[in-house]
This record gives C-alpha cells, structure tokens and sequence, in this order.
C-alpha cells in the first residue's frame, strides 16, 4: 500500500475513533440524566402516592441492597477493592458515612411534603452551601465574587419560595439540611480521602459506606419508622418497586464514576442544569404539581447565580499556575545572563 493511502486511512480512523468518543460520552450523559430522573420519580411516587410514606425504611433498603451488591461484586473478583486499615475507616470513611446517611434521609423525607418540581429548585442553592462549607473547613477561600453570587442565588431561591404555592415549611427544613449535609459530606470526601491519596471506585465505595450508612439510619428508624409499621396497616409494601428504586440508585452510582471519567466539572453541571429543568418539566406532566410564574421567575435568577458561579470556577480552574521561587529565580538568572552576553557583545 503506498504511504498517501495508509496515511489517508489512519486518518479515517482516527477520525472514526473521534466520533466513537464523542457518542459514547453523550450516551453516557444521557444515561446519568435518566438513571437520576429515575431515582428522583420512582422515590417521590414511593413515598407520596404509593402508600408507603416511610423514607427511611426506603433509604434503608437502598443501603442493604447496595452493600450486597457491592459486596458480591467485590467477592467475586469483578472490581478491584482497597484495603482499609479500622483506624483509617472510623476517620476517614465513617463521618462520611454519617453525613451520606442524613443526605438521604432527609431528601428522601422532603417528597412527602414537596413536589419534585420544588425541590429542585432548591437544589440550586447546593454549589453556594458546598462553597460555604468549603470556606469553613478551609478548602475554599473567600471571594467577593462568590459573595455576590450567593446573593443573587439566595434571592432567586426566597422569590421561588414565595411562589410555591404548596409551600411547607418543614418540607423546606428537610431539603435544607439535606443540601448542608450533602455539601459537608462533598468537603469531607476532599479532606479525608482525596488529600491522603485514597482513590475508591464506585463499587469499593458503596462496599465501604453503604454498610456504615445502613447502621446510622438503624438508629432513627427503630424510633420513628418501626413503631408506626407495627401499629399500623395502612400502609402498601410493594417489592417490585423498591427493588426498583434500589437498582436505579446503584446504577446512578455507576453512572456517575463513567460520567467524572469522560468528561470535565463544566459539562458535570451543564448535564446538571439538564437534568434540573428536566425533572421540573416532569413533575408538572407526571404529578401535576402547580409551578407559578413567580416560581419560574425567581429560579431563573437562581439559575442565572448558578450559572456565572460555574463560569467563575471554571476560570478558576483553567487559570495558569504561578510560577514558583525557584521558577522565578531561575528566569531572572537566565535574564541576567543574556543581558551580560548582550552587552559583552555590543
């Protein structure tokens, strides 16, 4: 074959390739969006309209179902594990764990007095609580840029809660310290295991705190859930559909290891951004749940607040390291050489 076509076909190839990354990465966003969408409905249909108005129970069977999962995975040689000593476990993963459990909980608890459509725009508060939290445990430093956005995020956030119209408050309370705990839980996994170098995938991470989660969530459940299941029989058990949920929730998981893999924080929160309005679209098709236009108003100032802090951050983020000491000393001796050399030459 002469060199022009073998040439000409390593291009073709190439190029062939290029397209297969680019399809494979929007199917996989594509698939995120959907499994979290899934998540989302099946819970709230669940909890709010299926008779069985019990989140932790439904946060429980989640973590049962995700530790043996993982378990089996693991056992089974399919996913490589890291082995953790017990002091390494009670400080790094535990208080993880811990702060995962109230996440859930309290999400999970919110649908039985919002609507999905709500909760999502309170969700947009989350990158200014996890940025808050980050200047707290110093991760982050504080900017008046960010300052400002929190601001105008916080008052799209009040303006869409005046328009709920199906407003509770301790709905609200509850998505709250869902957001806090979640953006505590996003700072910590930075402090305990990203600093110290502990990298675990997502199977070795649902092996390690899923199990831990399911023990915290015992606690409050044996005090707030279990009495009412026993003295009560009102309530619809439906095996299919917690199953259901369970294996959507594992597979999210999986889903979100493939997705940080193939693509960057940016397009995280654009797929993000997607998957918010997409679900406020759903739960008024699906639920019927009411969305005034001062709400849409108010979580389009939101939206806007969110949007200029990724831009913000992403800046950040691509913004050229500056050189170091010994960088600089280095610049200044090769300066000063040349300008000797100059010299002696004139």
């Amino acid at each position: 074959m002469a060199p022009a076509a073998r040439e000409k076909e390593a291009g073709g190839q190439t190029k062939e390739n290029f397209y297969m990354q680019i399809a494979t990465t929007y199917a996989i966003i594509a698939l995120w969006i959907f499994l979290s969408a899934a998540v989302i409905l099946i819970n709230k249909y669940i909890l709010a309209y299926a008779g069985f108005p019990y989140p932790i129970t439904l946060t429980l069977s989640h973590m049962a179902f995700c530790s043996t999962l993982a378990f089996g995975l693991i056992k089974a040689g399919v996913t490589e594990t890291v082995n953790l000593d017990t002091s390494t476990y009670f400080r790094c993963v535990v208080p993880i764990a811990a702060l995962f459990s109230g996440t859930l909980w309290m999400g999970n608890a919110a649908y039985l007095y919002l609507s999905v459509a709500f909760i999502q725009m309170l969700k947009a508060l989350m990158p200014i609580t996890v940025y808050s939290c980050g200047v707290i445990v110093g991760t982050e430093k504080y900017a008046l840029n960010y300052a400002m956005n929190m601001v105008l995020v916080g008052v799209g956030v009040a303006v869409a809660s005046y328009g709920e119209i199906n407003f509770n408050l301790i709905g609200v309370f509850f998505q709250g310290g869902s957001i806090v705990t979640e953006s505590f839980r996003l700072v910590l996994i930075q402090v305990l295991l990203q600093q110290r170098g502990i990298k675990l995938n997502p199977v070795t991470t649902l092996y390690y705190i899923a199990p831990a989660c399911f023990a915290f969530l015992l606690v409050p459940w044996s005090f707030l859930e279990l009495p009412k299941m026993m003295g009560n029989d009102d309530w619809n058990f439906v095996p299919g559909i917690l199953l259901a949920s369970a294996a959507a929730a594992f597979a999210l998981n999986m889903s979100v290891f493939l997705l940080i893999g193939r693509s960057s924080a940016l397009t995280m929160n654009v797929a993000g951004v997607i998957k918010d309005w997409l679900l406020i679209m759903l739960s008024v098709m699906m639920f019927e749940s009411p969305v005034s236009s001062l709400q849409l108003v108010g979580y389009g100032v939101a939206f806007g607040g969110v949007c200029w802090y990724n831009y913000i951050k992403y800046q950040a983020m691509n913004k050229p390291a500056p050189a170091k000491p010994a960088e600089q000393e280095a610049l200044l001796d090769d300066k000063g050489s040349s300008n000797s050399s100059n010299k002696a030459s004139a």
